[in-house]
């Protein structure tokens, strides 16, 4: 219940947060960018000899984070739809009958949506905030800094998306047309580039840079490659009369998209998307007269029809294997279309397979084997964290959609078991891992086909995903559903999983990366393992049936602590049983092999 003290706009700013807070698309941007600041917090600053806290690397990676990562599609994601999605779910006509104007909306919905972004963004340098404690070997790392990542992403990452976020905001709400937001989003790079050179690199460099609505030219010449490592681990990037001008105006161009927004909008449906309604002419009622005395006498040639009808049999359906069978791909396909429906796809995936294949499309991968080896290896390695992400939160939201939405009852009343409504949940963000496993496969048989890096050996993409990535990936999801079953809490889940994430990547990082708590062989594989040139090769694949039983068992232990009351409970603690035991003697096969 809201506050009887709290005003209009603390109202909405409060339940925009709260309704971001239920959707997965957030999250998986956290992810994103908690993973791609560890992957840049070392790259390249450890072959350099550049120091990661710096003042400069801290600025460059903020450069690089907000043009490559923050905008524009995860702006437009976000700050896209909020209006939008009253109208579309039909809400508009309670909230309007509110005593609400039409400033607190608006500034309500743009603000509480936009707080949720920089959230998700202030990831980024909390994340390399946090890393200061735990360098590396050869890693060079100054005095522990704090101030300056607040005031570098507050410079040159809030200001430059607000206005990106007004503009997506004030088109979304104008035009009610998300799809218009998201072209305009897909076109920013082509016009930024073609703005860039069409316009900008003609001035003169004080011009670039009250221009440059994203501040990129203010980086050291030649990007610091032109510059000693000393110099750069001692500078401090200022902040000149050129760049606050650029930022005074990006501000102003923010509160004009707003000001037009707030002049243009109105409460009505526009009339471009009022539907065509036909007229459906229906005849009057007949007249008719009724006499209960007469009595109709029944056709008796009907009636002896009747007589002589025979019964189809009954039989039970929603028992056995078939049936139970029939459920399961039922419930996959609903999960399946539910997936499909989530608009975060649209932005993550092609994201992770553009981050997952760059440093093979640009760089020089050395080829110890083969050219297909050192691609899959490669891409498997910067692919495993986008998969760890993905599945741990896309876990979470189809376990907890269903409650949500109010439909937990309705669903826990069908004729379905237990192990069918797990299962399908599991299936689907299985196969969504899957489907990205293949994706980035087949981008990097595209750039080693580019590249001339030939011949092309699918076997090699199969040893490398198939034994490496998968039952990883069969584990991190038999594991993020029984979390959430215990659980009960996906935000509790999400906290219990991150953690525990971290703490073994830190682990693995210090030289304590044993086989049996190392499920995704972080650091433990080489290709030649993979092949049969070394002595792992028994090892690796003990390793794998040693995953796919602990999975087995916690998708059992999952079934016997759902909340629903269902039969079947005997079964899951024989299966878990059963796991646990072939868990223990693999186990025991590795630690005597390793």
């Amino acid at each position: 219940m809201r506050n009887p003290a709290q005003t209009p706009f603390a109202a909405i700013f409060q339940n925009e947060v709260l309704l971001n807070s239920k959707r997965v698309a957030p999250y998986a941007l956290m992810v994103l960018f908690m993973a791609n600041a560890a992957l840049w917090w070392s790259r390249p600053a450890v072959q350099f000899g550049w120091a990661t806290n710096s003042d400069w690397y801290i600025v460059r990676n903020l450069l690089g984070f907000s043009f490559l990562l923050g905008l524009p599609i995860f702006t437009a994601v976000i700050m896209g739809d909020p209006v939008i999605r009253d109208f579309r779910t039909g809400v508009d006509p309670l909230i309007f009958s509110k005593p609400v104007t039409r400033a607190q909306y608006l500034f309500g919905k743009f603000f509480g949506n936009f707080f949720v972004l920089v959230c998700c963004q202030a990831v980024f340098p909390l994340t390399q905030l946090v890393l200061q404690a735990f360098p590396t070997s050869r890693m060079i790392v100054l005095p522990v800094r704090v101030f300056p990542y607040f005031k570098h992403f507050f410079f040159f990452v809030v200001i430059t998306h607000l206005v990106m976020a007004a503009f997506y905001f004030t088109v979304g709400t104008l035009t009610r047309n998300s799809k218009l937001v998201y072209v305009l989003a897909a076109a920013f790079y082509p016009l930024y580039i073609t703005y860039g050179l069409l316009f900008i690199r003609p001035l003169p460099f004080r011009w670039q840079v009250v221009v440059d609505p994203m501040l990129l030219g203010v980086s050291l010449r030649g990007n610091g490659f032109l510059h000693s490592a000393e110099f750069l681990n001692n500078y401090v990037v200022p902040y000149t009369a050129d760049m606050i001008a650029n930022r005074v105006v990006m501000i102003l161009l923010a509160a004009l998209c707003l000001a037009i927004l707030y002049v243009r909008f109105t409460i009505a449906e526009r009339s471009g998307n009022v539907e065509q309604l036909s007229t459906l002419n229906l005849s009057t009622t007949a007249g008719a007269v009724y006499y209960p005395e007469i009595f109709v006498k029944p056709d008796s040639t009907a009636t002896e029809f009747l007589r002589h009808v025979v019964l189809p049999d009954a039989a039970k359906v929603n028992e056995g294997i078939r049936a139970t069978l029939n459920k399961l791909i039922a419930a996959a396909g609903v999960e399946f279309r539910l997936l499909r429906s989530e608009r975060s796809l649209v932005v993550v995936m092609p994201l992770v397979i553009v981050l997952s294949i760059l440093e093979v499309a640009f760089y020089n991968i050395p080829s110890d084997v083969s050219y297909s080896a050192a691609y899959a290896t490669n891409t498997a390695k910067l692919l495993l964290l986008f998969l760890l992400g993905i599945a741990v939160f896309y876990t979470g939201e189809a376990m907890h959609r269903d409650r949500e939405v109010r439909i937990e009852p309705v669903l826990w009343a069908t004729p379905a078991a237990n192990s069918v409504l797990l299962l399908s949940k599991f299936l689907a963000t299985l196969s969504l891992t899957c489907g990205l496993i293949l994706a980035v496969g087949i981008a990097a048989i595209a750039i080693q086909v580019f590249r001339n890096h030939t011949p092309i050996d699918l076997l090699a993409y199969l040893r490398v995903y198939g034994l490496i990535l998968l039952p990883g990936m069969i584990f991190v999801t038999a594991v993020a559903v029984l979390a959430n079953v215990v659980l009960r809490n996906k935000h509790v889940a999400y906290v219990f999983s991150i953690g525990t994430a971290a703490g073994l990547f830190y682990l693995y990082s210090t030289g304590y990366n044993h086989w049996l708590y190392n499920p995704v062989l972080h650091g433990l594989w080489t290709y030649s393992d993979l092949a049969g040139a070394g002595n792992n090769q028994a090892a690796i694949v003990i390793h794998r049936i040693y995953c796919l039983t602990v999975a087995g068992a916690c998708l059992s232990l999952a079934h016997l602590f759902t909340q629903r009351k269902s039969d079947g409970k005997r079964w899951s603690i024989l299966l878990a049983v059963i796991s646990l035991v072939a868990a223990i003697g693999t186990g025991w096969l590795i630690s005597n092999r390793t």
